[in-house]
């Protein structure tokens, strides 16, 4: 039987293990800590403060969207091998978006929220995937780690559906579809305790009989299950909302881009001279300052030209606009809005394990 230190260095890390630890895999447990330590701060309100808003929002969610940058387009090797997927997405993604706003506001913002919380779900599934990659698995385990983690991201947004608007949103006000169903709710809930029963039960007899427990991926799971159960379903706030579902996704996927980026870029023969920057042992400050511009320029536009909430984090308190009609909004939210779009897709393409490594699919 391994002892804790064996143990600990022979799980799959993706990275340094403090790195995975502190990056990737405690932000979900921190956020909700941070709740249950502050509930006059995050639980059943509506809103977030401003200071709240930069942290989670600018420096967070729309900083990490940026940090696919990294990967593809400010990677001259991968922009050369993809140059028709990393032209062709924005382009259709765009005009895709264009066409819906044309319709309808409603059915953008939709679609956004939609595609948004695919990305989300998919992010999850991705991780513990990375973390299975050494595991000897059966059929039968891959089907539990799959069903698991699926079921702990599409159970609460079942209950957001079946029960009603909450307080808070994704991206704006009824971009969901709701259906008033107590009985689907009610079935929905028990069959969600019995895969997370399920799940237990199969860890307790892997460790049992195998000696063998997969620590990090544990840990993805759990962290899914507890962020997304209270982040949607127990509470009720904008801010619990808000720091559970952005902090645990945001953190580890920009910790995932450095990983990348130190393991590959720093290699002879990969790499340009500017990524090799980035990554090198400080370029941990440029990195995160490029991805702090960019969203404080994409968010800057968004409020002068949409929202016109944040004035006073742009230091544009004495400009005013007047709101655009809907042709102009038809193209300037689509726009706005496509480096999200961007990133959403491409995430399905950029992360694939092959021969024990994540790689960009460009052998």
């Amino acid at each position: 039987m391994l002892g804790s230190k064996q143990l600990f260095k022979a799980q799959p890390w993706i990275g340094r293990p403090i790195t995975d630890v502190v990056f990737i895999l405690m932000p979900p447990f921190l956020s909700l800590l941070l709740v249950l330590l502050f509930p006059a701060v995050f639980q059943n309100q509506k809103g977030v403060s401003n200071a709240g808003w930069i942290i989670l929002i600018l420096l967070i969610d729309v900083a990490h969207v940026y940090s696919t940058l990294y990967r593809t387009y400010l990677d001259p090797q991968a922009f050369k091998k993809q140059r028709s997927v990393l032209i062709a997405i924005p382009l259709f993604g765009f005009i895709a978006a264009v066409l819906a706003y044309s319709i309808s506001s409603q059915l953008f913002w939709r679609l956004l929220a939609y595609t948004a919380v695919f990305h989300f779900i998919r992010q999850q599934y991705g991780f513990m995937r990375v973390y299975s990659r050494k595991e000897t698995s059966t059929k039968f385990s891959i089907w539990i780690d799959r069903i698991v983690i699926y079921f702990a991201t599409i159970y609460p947004l079942i209950y957001w559906h079946l029960s009603g608007p909450r307080n808070f949103h994704w991206f704006v006000d009824n971009d969901f579809v709701y259906v008033q169903s107590p009985f689907l709710l009610q079935l929905s809930t028990a069959v969600y305790l019995i895969v997370i029963l399920v799940y237990i039960i199969f860890e307790i007899r892997r460790w049992k009989f195998q000696q063998q427990i997969n620590v990090p991926k544990f840990a993805i799971v759990s962290g899914t299950i507890l962020s997304w159960y209270f982040g949607i379903v127990y509470f009720n706030g904008d801010m619990a909302f808000t720091v559970l579902n952005v902090a645990s996704h945001g953190i580890p996927y920009m910790a995932l881009v450095w990983i990348y980026g130190q393991k590959n870029y720093l290699k002879a023969g990969q790499g340009s001279k500017f990524l090799k920057l980035i990554f090198s042992k400080y370029g941990i400050f440029i990195f995160l300052s490029l991805l702090f511009l960019f969203a404080f320029l994409e968010e800057g536009l968004w409020d002068v030209f949409v929202w016109q909430e944040h004035q006073s984090v742009f230091g544009i308190q004495s400009l005013s606009l007047p709101m655009a009609d809907h042709t102009l909004l038809s193209f300037l939210v689509p726009l706005l809005a496509l480096p999200q779009i961007t990133h959403y897709i491409l995430d399905g393409f950029i992360w694939k394990i092959k021969q024990d490594e994540i790689k960009w699919n460009n052998e």
